[in-house]
């Protein structure tokens, strides 16, 4: 199956001087493809910075990164919106839902901006929102919906268009210990049933379990690979 992520000597330095903050020194890991990663670390391990780089949402100083064969320091802009906008599903601690919104509409999101047509979009929101137990709660809004329920639409969002990568950073940091289970057995769920492959950052020790590898940061390096 081959790696879908592949980080090679990333680092990464916020400000200079000596108040620079080195959150990445040199860190190398690969995810293999249909697998589920996590990043465990204290706060300020490095954990939401390497997301960031993978996703493409930030740019490393140094390293490299390769998603699903592609070198992302060969990408411009447009191009590193196009890969997350079809490559990658983004599931945040926040949530991110847009609270006017239904739980339905919000799962379309992704859907309406590649203009895909009405009645192939409403097939696929009710798909995803089957898959995540929640086709009794199409019509809801976030604000009638629970902690754990605005979870599942997120990440029911982030499957939208069929992915090759989920980034999850902190999924279950709002949730409580049993919710964020349910949370955390559904993500795993979903990378079998969707083959896709998910890297997700936690410090949550009793999720940890779930995961195919655990994959430790301490002040920027890797330190253990379970």
């Amino acid at each position: 199956m081959g790696d879908m992520v592949v980080v090679e000597d990333l680092r990464r330095t916020y400000g200079s001087g000596d108040t620079a903050v080195h959150a990445l020194r040199g860190v190398s890991f690969s995810v293999p493809r249909g697998e589920l990663v996590a990043l465990r670390g204290r706060s300020g391990s490095g954990k939401t910075t390497v997301l960031n780089l993978v996703g493409g949402l930030d740019t490393p100083d140094g390293g490299r990164i390769t998603l699903d064969g592609t070198d992302l320091a060969g990408l411009g802009e447009d191009d590193l919106l196009a890969l997350r906008r079809d490559r990658i599903g983004f599931v945040f601690q926040s949530f991110g839902l847009i609270p006017i919104l239904t739980a339905a509409e919000n799962v379309g999101v992704p859907l309406r901006l590649r203009k895909m047509p009405a009645r192939e979009r409403e097939a696929r929101v009710a798909l995803l929102l089957s898959l995540v137990g929640l086709s009794d709660h199409a019509d809801q809004r976030p604000g009638e919906l629970s902690g754990g329920q605005q979870q599942r639409v997120a990440i029911a969002r982030a499957l939208a268009n069929n992915p090759a990568l989920i980034i999850a950073d902190e999924p279950t940091g709002q949730l409580d210990a049993d919710t964020g289970l349910t949370v955390m057995d559904l993500l795993r769920a979903v990378v079998r049933s969707e083959s896709v492959t998910a890297l997700v950052a936690t410090h949550d020790t009793q999720l940890l379990a779930l995961a195919d590898r655990v994959l430790e940061l301490r002040d920027g390096h890797i330190v253990e690979d379970a």
